[in-house]
């Protein structure tokens, strides 16, 4: 089959821009000594989380939010998350990423931003950088209009962040063969990348890192086609 088109998949956290955003988020729409109280009383489930992630890292997060934004008006959440993803992008940004996001556009690629983080706010980046679509955690919603604090399906990560991805490239181009390209920094992003033609780890760890065995970015030549 001819191949007919090409994706540039790309997390957010740590890879488009600099650390984490959840805990920040967080802070923004429901108060950052709101979000610390809360934090602490996880801390004992958030650090496993952090430690063993996959299930344990879920659930731990849904927590989390369960505990900071039951009950919050998803309008308001909406409105918030958008101030909070351009405050965000403009301070965190990492330059090294966006070059290459933005080369992919040059190139007429079709760009996914592909996160763990809310999709409230992850389509917000997305639409800041010009990408073409975006992917990550949906929060459920009740009747009312109101957060219920749990996912709606899964947690955006590892096999769920390649099956939202699949689900998006299938929407877009159907059954037609598409190359991939997958750009990622953890553990979480290590099940995308291994479904992906060209992989690269742009994780600031190297040889220490989760990814180690896939590519490193920084190796790339950005105009350049990577080596099949």
């Amino acid at each position: 089959m001819t191949t007919t088109a090409t994706v540039a998949a790309f997390d957010l956290d740590g890879t488009l821009t600099e650390g984490g955003s959840v805990f920040e988020w967080l802070g923004h729409v429901a108060g950052h000594r709101q979000t610390y109280l809360a934090a602490t009383r996880l801390a004992i489930p958030l650090v496993i989380g952090g430690l063993r992630s996959g299930p344990y890292a879920d659930r731990a997060k849904e927590r989390l939010f369960r505990a900071l934004l039951t009950g919050r008006s998803e309008a308001d959440v909406t409105d918030e998350s958008r101030l909070f993803a351009h405050a965000h992008l403009e301070a965190k940004i990492r330059p090294l990423t966006h070059d290459r996001l933005r080369w992919h556009l040059g190139q007429g690629h079709d760009v996914v931003i592909v996160s763990a983080s809310p999709e409230l706010y992850v389509r917000v980046v997305a639409e800041e950088v010009r990408a073409h679509g975006a992917l990550g955690t949906r929060l459920a919603v009740d009747p009312l209009g109101q957060l219920s604090g749990g996912y709606l399906g899964h947690n955006c990560r590892g096999e769920e962040k390649m099956r939202r991805l699949d689900e998006w490239i299938r929407a877009r181009h159907g059954d037609a063969a598409v190359t991939i390209y997958a750009y990622g920094n953890s553990r979480g992003d290590r099940r995308m990348l291994r479904g992906a033609t060209f992989p690269f780890d742009v994780g600031h760890l190297g040889a220490l890192g989760a990814l180690r065995h896939f590519p490193r970015l920084r190796e790339a030549v950005p105009t350049d086609e990577p080596p099949a």
